[in-house]
């Protein structure tokens, strides 16, 4: 794609070029230039803000579930072999299937 550089409007970046490089909205982005070329590189997010608030607080939301479930004894393990484990899969599993009824034999 080319486009066309003036004196009244600065250099945009198409959004179908954007698109193709996975830049979104709100990512923030690094220039370098090297010679006459010019690089957008992504910025990478800074090691203690890994997340996003909003990422944060989906995961702060599920960690606090699990707590109330570990708490209320909704929890399970740990076990000494696979076997164990396998043994108490099957058991839940068990809970969850609907009641057959039986056939009374005919008189």
């Amino acid at each position: 794609m080319t486009v066309v550089v003036t004196a009244k409007n600065e250099l945009v970046v198409p959004k179908s070029v954007r698109r193709k490089a996975g830049i979104k909205n709100g990512d923030a982005v690094e220039f370098k230039v090297s010679g006459r070329v010019i690089s957008i590189l992504p910025k990478a997010p800074a090691g203690d803000d890994e997340y996003t608030a909003a990422e944060r607080r989906m995961i702060d939301r599920g960690i606090s579930a699990s707590e109330e479930d570990y708490t209320a004894g909704r929890a399970f393990g740990p076990f000494e072999t696979h076997a164990d484990f396998i043994a108490s899969l099957h058991k839940e599993a068990a809970k969850l299937r609907p009641k057959r009824k039986t056939k009374r034999p005919a008189k």
